[in-house]
C-alpha cells in the first residue's frame, strides 16, 4: 500500500525573496545551448554508442547547429578517451565549436582529462562535486568546509593544468545535486571556486546549476536560480547555466523558468534522453521558443531525419506523443478537430495571414518537414467529414460538396471501425474511387450530340447496357439537364438532380482535368452520390451523373 507519510520535501528554497522572474512574460532570445547527448545521454543507454555511432551522432549535432557539445568523460573509459582524441587529431572540431569534457574533482581524473584534451582548439573543462545535504551526510560524511575544499582544490588544479597543457581551455563548475543543497551554501562554494578561477572578459567561467534530481515545483528552482544570479561574484563574466533532469516530469518548465530567472545557458539532450526519466529535452525547449517567434539558433527543419538518426544510433525510440517530434503530435482523429483545422487552413489561405494561428496545430508541420496528409488529418472511426474532405482536397485535388463529404466520411468511418484500423490517404482515395468515381456498371453512354437554340439544349444520346444500345432524344435548359432528362426517359426512374458542382483539378487550357460531383435525390429523400473526371467538361459531368445513377440503382453499394 502506498504511504505518503514516508516522504517529505528535501529541497531548500532561496533564503530571500527572489521572484523578479514572475514579472517577465516571455523568453525573448535563445540561450546558449550545450548538448550533453554524448555524455549524459550516452551513459544512460542500455548499450552505449560505439565509436562509429558517436561520430555520426556528433556530426548530426554539428548540423543541427550546436556550438557547445559535451563529448564525454574521457577518464571514465577507453572509448570516450579515444573518441575525444579522434575529434582532435582528425581536426573534426570546427573553429566556432567548443567541445566539453566532464571530470570529477579528483586529481588523477582531472589529469587524465587534460591528457585527453591535449591540443584541443577549444574545450570546456567541466568539473564537479556533489554538495547536497544527502550526499554530504550519507556518501562523503564530510562537513560543509571539507566539501567546499574539494571544489576549491579542483579549481586550482584545472587552472594549473590549463597552463601546462597545449590547448584553448575554459572552465565550468557544477555544484552537483544543487536542488538538494541549501542555496546559500551552494553560493558559498561557487564563489570560492570563482575566486580561484578569477573570471574576466578574457576568461569567462560557466557556473552550472544541475537539477540532478527534480525535488520541487519549477517556481522553487526559478527562485533558487535568481538568488544565485543576483549573488554570484564576477557575474558579468560568468555564464549561468542550467542542467535540468526530468524526475517530476517538469524539466522543460524548470529550464524555461530558470531562463526567466536570469540563466544564460542550457545543457540538455535531443528528445530528453538521459538517466532515469531523462535530461531536459532541448528540442522541446527550442521549438517552444520557435512557436513564439524567437529564433532558437538550432535547425530542426527536418525532424523525421533527425529522429531516424537518433533512434538508429541510440537504440531508443521517440514516443509518438513526444512534443513536436512524435509521430502523432499533429494528428487529428476527432471529427470536430479535423473540421476546425480544415476551416482554419482555408481561412489562413483566403486571408493570406502572415502569422500561424490554425486551431489545434501549434506550429506549421511543414516547418519541420512534416506533411498535412500524413501527419495532421488521420482517418479512423472517430473522424469527420471536414477532415476527410480536406485530406482528399489537399492530397489529391478533389473538392467534394458538403453532403458528399459527409456520406464519404460515414463510409470511411464504417470501414475503419469494422477493420479496427486507421485509413491512410491512399486508402481514402481508393474508397472514394471505388464508391463514387467514374462508375458505369449499370449503363454507359457510347455517344452523344448537342444542338442549342435560344431557350434550350437538344441532345441525341446513345445508351449502352448489356451490349444493347438505345438512342434517346431529349431536351433541357442546359447540357447536363438535357443529359439527365435523356437518362430518366431511358431508365424510367424517378429522382431529382439535387446537387451539382465542378472544378478544374490540374493542368491548363484544353489539358485541364475537370472534376464533377452530382447528388441524386429519390422520392424518400435519400441522396446518392457520384463523381466524374475527364478533360472534356461534359464528359466529366456525364461520368458523375452515371456514377450517382449507378449508386442509386444499386442502393448506394458498388
Amino acid at each position: 500500500m502506498m504511504n505518503a507519510a514516508k516522504y517529505r520535501p528535501e529541497y531548500y528554497p532561496a533564503p530571500q525573496c527572489c521572484n523578479d522572474w514572475t514579472t517577465r512574460e516571455s523568453i525573448d532570445r535563445a540561450p546558449i545551448w550545450c548538448s550533453v547527448d554524448m555524455r549524459d545521454g550516452n551513459q544512460s543507454l542500455v548499450i552505449p554508442m560505439s565509436l562509429e555511432q558517436k561520430l555520426e551522432y556528433y556530426k548530426t549535432l554539428l548540423q543541427v547547429g550546436f556550438k557547445e557539445i559535451e563529448v564525454g568523460f574521457p577518464a571514465a573509459s577507453d572509448t570516450e578517451y579515444e573518441f575525444l582524441r579522434v575529434l582532435i587529431e582528425r581536426g573534426m572540431i570546427p573553429s566556432d565549436v567548443t567541445v566539453q569534457v566532464l571530470t570529477q574533482c579528483r586529481e588523477h581524473i582531472i589529469r587524465k582529462t587534460f591528457e585527453a584534451c591535449q591540443g584541443a582548439p577549444s574545450a570546456i573543462i567541466h568539473f564537479y562535486n556533489s554538495v547536497s545535504v544527502a550526499q554530504r551526510e550519507q556518501v562523503f560524511r564530510k562537513s560543509k568546509e571539507e566539501i567546499k575544499e574539494i571544489a576549491v582544490e579542483g579549481a586550482k588544479l584545472v587552472k594549473q593544468l590549463a597552463e601546462e597543457y597545449e590547448g584553448n581551455f575554459r572552465f565550468e563548475y557544477s555544484p552537483e545535486s544543487f536542488t538538494g543543497t541549501e542555496p546559500e551554501y551552494a553560493l558559498e562554494v561557487c564563489n570560492a571556486v570563482l575566486d580561484v578561477l578569477q573570471p574576466s572578459a578574457e576568461n569567462n567561467v560557466i557556473i552550472n546549476l544541475p537539477v540532478t534530481v527534480e525535488m520541487s515545483l519549477p517556481h522553487v528552482y526559478a527562485s533558487q536560480v535568481e538568488y544565485m544570479s543576483k549573488h554570484l561574484k564576477y557575474r558579468e563574466f560568468v555564464t549561468l547555466s542550467l542542467h535540468p533532469h526530468n524526475d517530476r516530469g517538469t524539466g522543460v518548465a524548470d529550464a524555461e523558468l530558470g531562463l526567466l530567472a536570469g540563466a544564460d545557458r542550457v545543457e540538455g539532450t535531443l528528445f530528453g534522453n538521459g538517466e532515469r526519466t531523462g535530461n531536459v529535452d532541448i528540442i522541446t525547449l527550442a521549438m517552444n521558443l520557435y512557436s513564439h517567434g524567437v529564433d532558437p539558433k538550432l535547425d530542426f527543419s527536418d525532424m523525421p531525419a533527425l529522429t531516424e538518426v537518433y533512434e538508429r544510433c541510440t537504440g531508443m525510440r521517440v514516443y509518438e506523443r513526444t512534443p513536436y517530434a512524435g509521430a502523432l503530435v499533429f494528428a487529428a482523429f476527432s471529427g470536430s478537430h479535423q473540421d476546425a483545422i480544415a476551416k482554419g487552413m482555408k481561412y489562413r489561405e483566403e486571408k493570406q495571414l502572415p502569422y500561424w494561428n490554425v486551431p489545434y496545430i501549434p506550429i506549421d508541420p511543414k516547418d519541420i518537414n512534416r506533411t498535412y496528409d500524413a501527419d495532421v488529418i488521420r482517418v479512423n472511426s472517430q473522424s469527420g467529414k471536414g477532415g476527410i474532405g480536406y485530406l482528399l482536397e489537399q492530397t489529391y485535388g478533389y473538392i467534394l460538396p458538403p453532403g458528399m463529404r459527409e456520406h464519404l466520411s460515414y463510409v470511411c468511418k464504417g470501414i475503419s471501425d469494422k477493420e479496427h484500423k486507421e485509413l491512410k490517404a491512399p486508402e481514402v482515395l481508393e474508397i472514394f474511387t471505388q464508391r463514387y468515381l467514374n462508375l458505369q456498371s449499370y449503363v454507359t453512354v457510347s455517344e452523344f450530340d448537342f444542338q442549342r437554340d435560344r431557350d434550350s439544349v437538344h441532345i441525341d444520346v446513345t445508351f449502352l447496357r448489356h451490349g444493347e444500345s438505345c438512342r434517346v432524344q431529349a431536351e433541357g435548359n442546359g447540357s447536363l439537364n438535357a443529359m439527365n432528362n435523356a437518362l430518366q426517359a431511358y431508365s424510367g426512374k424517378e429522382y431529382t438532380l439535387q446537387v451539382f458542382t465542378q472544378h478544374s483539378m490540374q493542368g491548363k487550357g484544353s489539358q485541364s482535368v475537370a472534376a464533377s460531383y452530382i447528388g441524386l435525390e429519390t422520392a424518400d429523400g435519400t441522396m446518392y452520390w457520384g463523381a466524374g473526371t475527364h478533360t472534356d467538361i461534359m464528359k466529366a459531368n456525364t461520368n458523375a451523373l452515371l456514377s450517382a445513377f449507378t449508386n442509386m440503382i444499386q442502393g448506394g453499394e458498388c
